[in-house]
């Protein structure tokens, strides 16, 4: 089976998900795929494009921390097929609260930053940034 007759080799694969090969074959060792992949006679690995569009889901899982533990419970879940799908929005609903709070924090940590920037960017243009969080604290006149 060849790309021409609707599968794709691992090299295409690892072009079209941004994924390396090795991260592929270890996707497959990890029981991250929701089907075997099947192999052509020559051994080599052969994808379809639902492999193709998993792989980018679980890029951006991975991508945004989920675990792989947890993306490997979301790939049996889904393919135990029908009637966990309960199941699945919990799992899928606890990682986005996870990321909406690193993403808040992010936020709070971005605010003070550029307070910070505003405030270097007011004393440079006021010619009074000398001294701004000086190394060693002023020496108190006398």
């Amino acid at each position: 089976m060849s790309e021409d007759t609707g599968g794709l080799p691992i090299g295409k694969v690892a072009e079209m998900t941004g994924m390396s090969v090795h991260a592929l074959r270890f996707f497959e060792r990890e029981g991250l795929f929701l089907r075997e992949i099947p192999r052509s006679g020559g051994g080599q690995r052969i994808y379809g494009q639902a492999d193709v569009d998993w792989l980018v889901l679980c890029g951006r899982l991975r991508d945004s921390d989920m675990p792989i533990a947890t993306i490997r419970k979301f790939a049996e879940l889904v393919r135990s097929g029908p009637g966990n799908e309960p199941d699945r929005l919990a799992l899928l609903r606890e990682h986005e609260d996870t990321v909406r709070a690193r993403i808040a924090g992010l936020t709070e940590n971005l605010d003070v930053i550029h307070g910070k920037v505003v405030t270097y960017e007011r004393h440079l243009r006021d010619g009074t940034a000398a001294g701004v969080w000086s190394p060693t604290p002023p020496t108190p006149p006398r």
